[in-house]
């Protein structure tokens, strides 16, 4: 029997479910995988109000540079690290610097006016442009060889429900602002499209075990043992997705009130959970482009199992004289550098499917924060932390610049996907062009 000659006549003639098949047909012994072209991917992590400068950037430049505390996770991928120091947000306008830090680290331009008060700052909107992660999602999604299920999937851990310009960092066009799913059952439910009852879920496995079976005498060794995993994870994920459930572990909604999160003690296990649904994604190829966002600007998580009982937003006002905050302030942002580095490692142990290497030799993250520093709340020498091979940028440096907009860093992920945009955002932070990092 020949191989039909198109993907829908495939599925038609072995009855393959709709779920499975973004991922089976990513099988190179199938003739349908993109081969010929290497994927790249985009992962933008963010945690919220700001760093200890001395305790997270490397004091030297160049290759030969020292991890700091904050950052020390990351010595495993030391030379796969890249640390841009001196990368400004300079768009200014309405709202206060956390409004503006998070509304415009994507977008690269200004808020509209709006009537959300914050901080003593002019009240603000939504933003005026869309984020650069569905810039590169829209690029991507245009060619037929570099389309996915979705696009672009958007994670978040103990994010508020409510709706601001502080809990919202990805746009997909002017005052379109683009919610992340904190819950893992909804994220789990929207890749597959089969949770529809959180308390029977339902198995995607009947019908990936269907299709395996369907498809073990058509592809390679190589192809059906990435079958088999992917069936092995998806069924483990369900165990613990429904083992969570019954413990009835799910964190509570969290209240309403700005800043405020007080039931965040499972926020590891989600962080974890996020990580592992998202690199499951990529390996699925059911999407290039990711974000991962931890809480919010302003963001009030109570690291209780890290012995910090305060709220990281109001940690980060105490003055630098305070040497019990800064050391608290450290250990939290330590805390979120130890899910980078979980998000690179799972990364790196997982081989690209269909092509060479593993999927972090084709993934770039980007690390950062709304604000430099919490208590000045400046919007200068915004945390910038690249890891990974993705867009071939030369890695294992600490690169120092001298105030450049953030927009260069901005049109520079663009170009690495080839995309050659001459701006983003504002445009009158682009004159220079996009930051030189190959």
């Amino acid at each position: 029997m020949g191989k039909p000659q198109t993907r829908r006549q495939f599925m038609q003639e072995l009855g393959l479910s709709a779920a499975a098949l973004p991922f089976l047909l990513n099988m190179p012994s199938l003739g349908f995988a993109q081969t010929t072209q290497r994927k790249k991917r985009l992962i933008v992590m963010f945690s919220p109000n700001g760093v200890i400068p001395e305790n997270f950037w490397p004091g030297e430049e160049g290759e030969n540079y020292n991890l700091k505390d904050s950052t020390s996770p990351l010595e495993p991928f030391k030379n796969r690290t890249l640390f841009l120091n001196g990368v400004c947000d300079k768009v200014r306008g309405d709202g206060d610097n956390h409004m503006r830090g998070i509304g415009c680290l994507l977008t690269g331009i200004e808020l509209f006016p709006g009537n959300i008060q914050g901080g003593s700052h002019t009240p603000a909107g939504w933003s005026s442009g869309i984020s650069i992660d569905q810039e590169i999602k829209n690029q991507l999604q245009k060619n037929a060889a570099t389309r996915t299920r979705f696009g672009s999937l958007e994670f978040g851990v103990m994010v508020p429900e409510r709706a601001d310009t502080w809990t919202r960092m990805s746009y997909a066009g002017p005052n379109q602002p683009l919610a992340p799913i904190d819950d893992p059952y909804q994220m789990f439910d929207k890749m597959y499209g089969r949770v529809k009852d959180q308390e029977s879920l339902k198995s995607v496995l009947d019908e990936l075990q269907e299709d395996l079976a369907k498809l073990r005498t058509r592809v390679s060794a190589d192809d059906r043992r990435l079958l088999e995993e992917h069936a092995q994870w998806v069924r483990e994920m369900e165990r613990e997705l429904q083992a969570s459930k019954q413990r009835g572990n799910d964190h509570a909604v969290p209240t309403l009130e700005p800043g405020i999160v007080e039931d965040n003690d499972n926020m590891p296990k989600i962080s974890q959970t996020q990580i592992d649904l998202l690199v499951n994604s990529f390996a699925a190829d059911f999407a290039r482009i990711a974000t991962l966002q931890f809480t919010r600007s302003v963001g009030q998580a109570k690291m209780r199992w890290l012995g910090i009982d305060e709220g990281h937003h109001g940690l980060s006002h105490e003055p630098d004289s305070n040497n019990d905050a800064k050391d608290k302030l450290t250990r939290i942002n330590k805390w979120y550098c130890e899910q980078l580095a979980y998000l690179t490692k799972k990364l790196a142990e997982t081989p690209e499917p269909g092509g060479e290497g593993t999927l972090l030799d084709n993934t770039l993250i980007v690390w950062t924060n709304e604000l430099g520093k919490g208590n000045s709340h400046t919007l200068d020498n915004i945390p910038f932390v690249l890891v990974g091979g993705g867009l071939d940028f030369k890695m294992g440096r600490s690169l120092k610049f001298k105030g450049v907009a953030h927009n260069r860093l901005l049109m520079a992920l663009a170009h690495g996907f080839g995309h050659r945009i001459n701006t983003f955002g504002n445009p009158d932070y682009c004159a220079d062009g996009p930051l030189s990092l190959t």
